[in-house]
């Protein structure tokens, strides 16, 4: 391949950004300025042949290998997998980068992401926020973990931290990235966002057909207003890997009634309620800390 890899990198990002239609400029330079083969195991590479997006018509997982380990190969809006045998795949950037636009990241903010597999979001959201902000960040498997410390030591504003997030958070954040499929926010995200901060939510349902921990739903974007209230609404579908230890497993029926009932009902949520209450025709997803409303409130 011809072009120059800082030139591919950037006709990368500037591909995403009219793709994906997004709106911050300074993570169309971070898509620009990160190394993605950096975050991958060494080349070639096996790629998903279908969009993520198949998973939803129950296809299956249909992969392709790269041609060859050019890092060019990489530079493209396609899932990169970082462990095949347990078909564990880098995210589709098109997606990612969706999610992340909508965080709204800027210079100085404070990011907690759940589920930095070897890191290479972690280092986009970390080159958005600049040197002043900081991005701490999770892994719950030891092996990716291991190798996300080495792929994420030249950012410095990065706190990679093995577990899944689920103990008491010491700090507040303005922006919460849980990249994996829960059955519900965990309380301690929610005690942890700050005013005005936002988190996109992976709510899933598992798909035991599949033969792997991939689960389907919908991403539900939080806000926390300033007057105490948390808005929510969902964003798009999503096929995700299904997180460990934080899915509660006696909301998984609970979760895929919720979702069988339609858009109509999803994109009617508008609120997330933490106050105690019984079960109402309101509650898109009611469960034992808190509810998904479609009233306003």
């Amino acid at each position: 391949m011809s072009l120059d890899l800082d030139l591919r990198r950037r006709f990368f990002a500037e591909e995403l950004e009219a793709v994906a239609r997004l709106r911050s400029a300074r993570l169309v330079d971070a898509f620009a300025a990160v190394p993605r083969e950096r975050f991958l195991p060494p080349g070639p590479w096996t790629v998903l042949a279908d969009g993520a997006d198949s998973y939803m018509l129950m296809a299956g997982i249909r992969t392709r290998p790269t041609a060859d380990a050019d890092p060019a190969r990489v530079y493209h809006n396609v899932a990169v997998a970082i462990d095949p045998d347990r078909q564990l795949f880098n995210g589709q950037p098109g997606t990612l980068a969706v999610w992340i636009d909508i965080l709204d990241l800027a210079a100085g903010m404070h990011v907690l992401h759940v589920g930095a597999g070897l890191g290479y979001y972690t280092a986009v959201m970390a080159a958005c926020v600049g040197a002043a902000g900081r991005v701490v960040a999770y892994e719950v498997d030891e092996a990716l973990r291991r190798d996300a410390v080495r792929n994420l030591a030249p950012y410095p504003n990065v706190d990679l931290r093995r577990g899944d997030s689920s103990g008491p958070l010491d700090e507040s954040f303005d922006a919460i990235l849980v990249n994996a499929g829960v059955t519900h926010p965990l309380e301690t995200w929610l005690d942890a966002l700050a005013p005005g901060g936002r988190l996109m939510l992976p709510i899933t349902a598992p798909l035991p057909a599949m033969g792997s921990t991939l689960g389907k739903g919908v991403v539900v974007l939080v806000t926390r207003q300033h007057d105490g209230a948390i808005a929510a609404r969902v964003v798009t579908f999503v096929a995700i890997y299904s997180a460990l230890g934080i899915r509660d497993p006696a909301l998984d029926e609970r979760v895929g009634i919720a979702l069988t009932a339609g858009p109509g009902q999803w994109q009617a949520v508008k609120r997330l309620r933490r106050d105690p209450h019984d079960a109402e025709p309101s509650c898109w997803l009611h469960t034992g800390t808190c509810c998904f409303s479609t009233t306003a409130g």
